[in-house]
């Protein structure tokens, strides 16, 4: 019973010998044929730009804010060029009546100061009138004056006579003067008169807010039946863009970046309302009242754009490129294919192994893509020229547009690798030791 027992743990050590075994041996058969998978792409052509991103805000180019000149009750808007209502969008031209002001106060206003001038006018006829008398009284009085200086020497008067005579003179001639200062006075009180007229006709017409310029309305601050309360400064009822065919972007720059934005500089941007299209614009004005925010400074840089077919609303955030340089339809690859390297020089063709394993000699300006031969990789040295932070333009590389260059392993195939960790040694082969900072560690 027992050799019968010992039997059977002898095959059955065998048996699981032989499993390890055969397993073993099938991860490293799987592990020794291994391929690597590489990520590639073709060499394109198109154009590459260097360019300074921003964000910002489409403005229309030239706005209008109309105000109230006076205070009063807001009692009906006019019509717009289709006869509606004027409201947001609506479209309208020079003295077109975009709302009405309350006119009772003004009107009275107008009335009191016209019956201010009559009263006026009045005053100057009566002032004339005692300028009259008062100088008849006066004549009277010279003549009497020089009856008395005849008689009183010949003892034909008496003293108080005489002087009655003169002190009459005297008054006359002072009256003369008040008579006279009365007609500048009532001049002047007609003057007043004509100015509060003049102003009280003005602040009827500011009843009538009309549009100063041909437009379209973009925002309307004001509603029937609220009241406008005016001050120094005029109170905004209306914004109106005058030619929405021509727009802004107001974009805000980095003090870092904007030594190299220039006028004329061209831009392209998008807006998030319509997606996948690009506008383009050129730099107008670098606004020099700079802004700080948490110690980050921004200048405004005006551009100027064309909006012929409407496209572009008022207040849209854009995405802003300044294009500092460009090269048109070059031959270019991406940046990543420029920075991919083997992990290992068996990946090499064999002619260029040892010089890759030296290190391989690059002048300035040279960079390394890498071309697929089969199960191999070649290098080629090409020249850089303009870079963007994806791409970057090759010059007489040699390299055509539809050439098929590497630009990263598949991470599949490094793992697959790293799983292995092989080197083309059995599995069943003991490890060599060697330090690394984990064993330091464990020390």
């Amino acid at each position: 019973m027992r050799k019968f027992i010992k039997a059977v743990f002898i095959v059955a050590v065998i048996a699981a010998l032989g499993a390890g075994g055969f397993w073993g041996w099938k991860k490293y058969s799987e592990s020794r044929g291994a391929k690597v998978v590489f990520h590639t792409e073709e060499v394109k052509r198109s154009d590459v730009m260097s360019v300074i991103n921003a964000s910002g805000t489409v403005e229309p180019e030239e706005l209008v804010n109309v105000g109230a000149q006076v205070s009063g009750k807001i009692m009906s808007f006019g019509k717009d060029s289709e006869g509606k209502q004027v409201d947001y969008g609506s479209r309208v031209t020079k003295g077109m009546v975009l709302a009405r002001i309350d006119e009772v106060l003004y009107e009275a206003a107008l009335k009191e100061a016209d019956a201010s001038l009559m009263q006026a006018k009045a005053g100057i006829l009566r002032s004339e009138a005692n300028y009259k008398q008062a100088k008849a009284r006066l004549a009277l009085a010279k003549r009497n004056w020089e009856r008395a200086q005849e008689l009183f020497p010949k003892r034909a008067m008496a003293k108080m006579e005489y002087d009655s005579c003169e002190s009459n003179f005297l008054t006359c001639s002072a009256d003369i003067a008040v008579a006279s200062a009365e007609c500048e006075q009532a001049k002047a009180q007609l003057a007043i008169a004509e100015a509060l007229m003049v102003k009280a006709k003005r602040n009827l017409s500011y009843c009538v807010i009309a549009s100063p310029v041909d437009g379209v309305i973009v925002d309307r601050r004001v509603s029937i039946g609220q009241t406008l309360v005016s001050n120094m400064s005029a109170s905004s009822i209306f914004l109106i863009a005058t030619d929405l065919k021509k727009m802004q972007v107001w974009a805000s720059v980095n003090e870092a970046d904007i030594g190299s934005i220039k006028k004329g500089m061209p831009v392209i941007f998008t807006v998030d309302a319509f997606p996948g299209r690009e506008f383009s614009g050129v730099v107008h004005k670098v606004r020099l009242n700079a802004t700080m925010s948490q110690n980050v400074v921004t200048y405004v840089v005006e551009i100027t754009t064309d909006n012929s077919d409407g496209t572009l609303l008022p207040y849209l955030t854009a995405n802003v490129r300044f294009i500092r340089n460009r090269r048109a339809s070059v031959i270019n690859v991406s940046n990543a294919a420029l920075r991919y390297l083997p992990d290992n020089p068996a990946l090499v063709v064999p002619d260029q192994r040892a010089e890759f394993v030296k290190g391989i000699e690059l002048k300035k300006g040279e960079r390394i893509v890498w071309i697929k031969e089969g199960a191999f990789l070649r290098f080629k040295i090409v020249k850089a020229g303009l870079a963007t932070g994806n791409a970057t333009e090759l010059i007489d590389s040699g390299l055509k547009e539809g050439d098929i260059i590497v630009n990263a392993q598949s991470e599949a195939s490094v793992a697959a690798k790293k799983s292995a960790k092989t080197d083309g040694r059995s599995p069943f082969m003991p490890k060599m030791p060697s330090r690394n900072r984990n064993s330091a560690k464990g020390r």
